[in-house]
């Protein structure tokens, strides 16, 4: 998979024994909340360090620190951060910015929020690229499994899938020929064919180009594979909360007591790419029942967030229609009842770009609580504190902006501020991919419980096949904007028999 043989000089290469050293960093809040505690990490050349434990626990912004950027209204309160003989925390501001324009590359947790959306991939490659000539854009795309043809280069982040976008981040980081390569959740969303070659090309990146490589990562299997050294950080871990009743809950439903909820008839939807539309879903058909779970899964690219997106009414379809309860929907949100929009909430892949900057975790709860009418105002403070702790928070999170929390935190903030509205379908773009696996269980179990004891519908899309197997009644399996295989879950992955699903559970599928 190397396309680009030559593209890191020897003198690029980090020289001496180690690239990166972080001794005892203690990173804290003005309120005195530590956000890191003594953490130690070494980087080598050559040699890749994962960087594990619990959402929550510093990950993130012990990455951060070895860019030198810590969040907003925090300092270091103790220890040592060197890389490449420097300190990037001491650092005055164009020292820095030449530090991380020639030697050190970050790629975030959500890096579609970090890419000009009026950008064509092309000229966001171009802007930073040592080379920005178009046979070196192409085969940047091509080292991180992007295809080079079919007019993606001249296509811009929206009509990109979240698995695209992140691959785009990871060219345009390359692009810049780093010493330190330094990744937050890289395969995060990724479908597990194209999370291997992830693996395979940063292990060649290291190997080959003598990389420096950190991240930090949920995917045991992953890390066991490809990580050197692993560099274990602890914090509260988030514990299950008995399920909480809501405010004019009402009795439970079955799945099988109740026609279909939500019914989409001939779906087309299309992207619009230099005044020409692009076809992404074909003629798709979904039943879904109350109570109901289902999986969507497919390669990167495939349209599974496209159809997220149209069914709530954030994208326009092309064609087809969309019912809920039997009653047509209008194609966009915004011409839709409240009731309408209420009941179809979606929890987006990216949560970061969908969370006001300005406002408070309790401030973003406590507005669809009031504007759909589902507590009153006197009530609203202790329905913030009952969503944070169903989805594993602590009540002091409700105090935070969302730059003070970690991915696995803003994604679990994102849920909540879902089940706020009390929907009735509740659509998720890979809700568990920030996530370690004790809060991926317990907001699992919390939804599960929601869908049986309220008749909630859920729409689970994700690459992850064992929770697809484990949480949803039937499937749809995607290629191209197409439904290729469906039926009920266990029976369709026990004996698939489409090639794309086929080679989804052996974990063989091309990316998108």
């Amino acid at each position: 998979m190397n396309h680009m043989p030559d593209w890191y000089p020897d003198s690029q290469a980090a020289t001496g024994k180690n690239a990166v050293r972080v001794s005892g960093l203690t990173v804290a809040a003005r309120s005195g909340r530590l956000l890191l505690d003594r953490a130690d990490l070494e980087l080598a050349p050559g040699r890749v360090t994962a960087v594990v434990g619990p959402s929550g626990c510093g990950k993130t912004t012990l990455l951060r620190a070895v860019t030198g950027a810590l969040p907003p209204d925090t300092e270091r309160t103790t220890g040592t951060v060197t890389v490449l003989g420097q300190d990037p925390l001491a650092l005055p501001a164009p020292a820095l910015r030449t530090l991380r324009r020639h030697h050190l590359a970050y790629v975030g947790q959500d890096p579609g929020s970090g890419l000009n959306p009026r950008m064509s991939v092309r000229r966001l490659l171009a802007e930073v690229s040592a080379n920005p000539s178009r046979e070196a854009v192409r085969a940047q795309l091509a080292e991180v499994r992007l295809p080079v043809d079919g007019g993606l280069q001249d296509r811009r982040i929206g009509g990109l899938s979240g698995g695209q976008q992140r691959r785009v981040a990871l060219a345009r980081a390359l692009a810049r020929r780093p010493a330190v390569l330094l990744l937050d959740e890289p395969t995060a969303g990724l479908d597990p064919a194209l999370r291997d070659a992830m693996a395979e090309l940063l292990r060649h990146l290291a190997e080959n180009h003598r990389i420096a490589i950190a991240l930090s990562c949920h995917d045991t299997d992953l890390v066991a594979r490809l990580a050197d050294d692993v560099v274990h950080l602890t914090g509260p871990r988030p514990r299950k909360a008995p399920p909480v009743p809501r405010a004019g809950s009402g009795p439970a439903r079955t799945p099988s007591d109740d026609p279909p909820t939500l019914t989409a008839s001939g779906l087309h939807a299309a992207h619009t790419h230099r005044g020409r539309r692009v076809p992404v879903l074909h003629g798709i058909d979904i039943a879904l029942a109350a109570g109901s779970s289902l999986g969507i899964v497919g390669a990167s690219g495939s349209g599974k967030t496209t159809l997220l997106r149209t069914l709530v009414g954030l994208h326009r379809p092309s064609g087809g229609s969309v019912s809920l309860d039997g009653t047509g929907l209008a194609p966009a949100a915004h011409r839709r009842s409240r009731e309408q929009r209420r009941r179809l909430q979606l929890v987006p892949q990216d949560p970061l770009g969908t969370l006001n900057p300005s406002r408070t975790v309790g401030t973003a709860l406590r507005r669809p609580l009031l504007l759909h009418r589902r507590t009153g105002r006197a009530e609203a403070p202790a329905r913030v504190l009952e969503l944070l702790e169903q989805v594993g928070l602590p009540a002091a999170a409700a105090d935070r902006h969302p730059h003070e929390l970690s991915g696995g935190q803003r994604q679990r903030v994102s849920i909540a501020r879902a089940l706020a509205a009390d929907p009735d379908v509740l659509f998720c773009d890979e809700v568990t991919s920030a996530l370690d696996a004790d809060t991926a269980v317990a907001v699992m179990d919390l939804l599960t419980d929601l869908r049986e004891r309220r008749g909630l519908s859920l729409v689970l899309v994700s690459h992850d096949l064992r929770l697809v197997t484990d949480r949803t009644n039937a499937v749809i399996v995607m290629s191209e904007g197409h439904v290729v295989e469906s039926g009920p879950t266990a029976q369709l992955f026990s004996s698939p028999t489409h090639p794309v699903t086929i080679a989804l559970a052996s974990g063989t599928a091309p990316g998108g």
